[in-house]
């Protein structure tokens, strides 16, 4: 039964876009247990009875659940919580014993987060603040785990790349939370497919259909708080519900073709969900990756009674199905990969990193994957912006752009209580 995948939705329409933080995310591990696709330096073994003192940046619903799973790791102890508004920040700080004098707030309360002593922070906000968030905790630092997607745009994510290498070079972690790549199964579909299972790609299919999430404001009220509240429905701060939500399957798709498309034509629109925000509610894109492999990508945030996060490729000799929260199988002509069911993925994919990310810091070693993180991010952004302008956009172009998103967002700086 594909419980936690439901499980997943009703936790995000429960929490909704509570305060600053819902996104999340995971790295592929390899057999013993170092990230793919990530820096790994190793130094010496971890010192039995230290834990990482963490910041979370973001006490909304993502906020809450990552400080939870810091402190269950046995690993970590969050001793300093961020959000925007003073309310949360107080909230969270009550729930996880952090004492008032480490409870910041405000748009820049996090720096004064990074003046204390914590040896690594959580980004859980909403993404549009990832990029100067995630700069700043290198600059001061401090290790990162940050959650998806890294940036709502092109400057963005492609900042984030270079933090990523200032990262490496100050010795420090910046891990994006992606949880498929943390499962077991998908690792394993993953590797049937790079080590020739299914034959030569072809084609394949991504989708993300999921149920409406619940406002945190009334939706009619406009002003900067509400939207910051609403922030999962507003295209500035979320990048749009393909930018936000469905990098999910975007990434699994580049991460099976060991690539990212080369072009994509797109289509969509606000026709079931119009009464918040600006965000649409459905999207159609098609992208070309090199050797014209072809993904059919579509999504959809409205649905009843259906949920489903799938990937599948078709290669000449066989096809990988991978659902999240759900079966991951591969099928071929001469053999195959019998997978198994992800039903608990949302909350073990992270768990798994945490205790990576974790054990990384204990031992002297770091991991980094930055790249892909901003990789995946910005192949979300091309679909977007070919689904948003009508036309083929390439990688080339969408790069060229430096595209930069002003949310224009006019707040008090050192944060409020919320009233509405």
């Amino acid at each position: 039964m594909e419980l936690e995948r439901f499980d997943r939705r009703g936790f995000l329409k429960a929490a909704g876009v509570a305060g600053i933080g819902l996104s999340a995310a995971g790295v592929l591990l390899g057999a013993e247990g170092a990230p793919t696709g990530a820096v790994q330096n190793k130094t010496a073994d971890a010192p039995p009875d230290k834990k990482v003192r963490v910041g979370v940046i973001g006490s909304g619903g993502r906020g809450k659940f990552l400080m939870d799973l810091f402190n269950q790791s046995g690993l970590a102890k969050v001793t300093a919580v961020h959000d925007y508004f003073r309310s949360r920040a107080a909230e969270a700080g009550e729930k996880f014993g952090v004492a008032k004098e480490r409870q910041f707030a405000g748009l820049d309360g996090f720096r004064k987060m990074l003046e204390t002593d914590v040896d690594a922070v959580a980004i859980a906000s909403p993404p549009y603040f990832h990029p100067e968030q995630a700069a700043a905790a290198i600059e001061a630092g401090k290790h990162v785990y940050l959650a998806k997607p890294v940036a709502v745009d092109v400057a963005g994510a492609l900042n984030i790349t270079a933090t990523g290498k200032k990262a490496a070079s100050k010795n420090l972690s910046l891990l994006v939370d992606f949880q498929t790549r943390a499962n077991e199964f998908y690792q394993g579909a993953a590797k049937a497919i790079h080590e020739g299972m299914i034959g030569t790609p072809v084609i394949g299919q991504a989708y993300y259909y999921a149920g409406r999430l619940n406002p945190q404001a009334d939706p009619k009220n406009k002003s900067p708080m509400a939207r910051l509240r609403n922030w999962v429905f507003d295209q500035a701060l979320s990048g749009d519900i393909i930018v936000e939500q469905n990098i999910h399957v975007i990434d699994v798709a580049n991460w099976f073709l060991q690539n990212h498309p080369l072009k994509a034509t797109g289509t969509g629109g606000r026709k079931a969900r119009v009464d918040v925000g600006d965000c649409w509610d459905h999207f159609a894109v098609n992208f070309t990756y090199p050797d014209e492999v072809i993904i059919d990508f579509s999504s959809a945030q409205f649905t009843t009674s259906f949920d489903d996060l799938c990937v599948r490729l078709c290669g000449a000799k066989g096809t990988v199905e991978s659902h999240y929260g759900g079966i991951v199988v591969v099928r071929a002509k001469d053999t195959g990969y019998k997978g198994g069911n992800t039903a608990r993925i949302y909350k073990e994919g992270a768990a798994t990193n945490i205790q990576n990310f974790c054990q990384a810091f204990l031992a002297g070693n770091t991991l980094n994957n930055a790249e892909i993180g901003a990789t995946s991010t910005l192949t979300a952004i091309l679909g977007r912006t070919a689904a948003y302008s009508g036309k083929t956009v390439t990688w080339d172009e969408l790069i060229a752009s430096g595209q930069k998103i002003d949310a224009k967002l006019d707040l008090p700086t050192d944060g409020a209580e919320w009233a509405g």
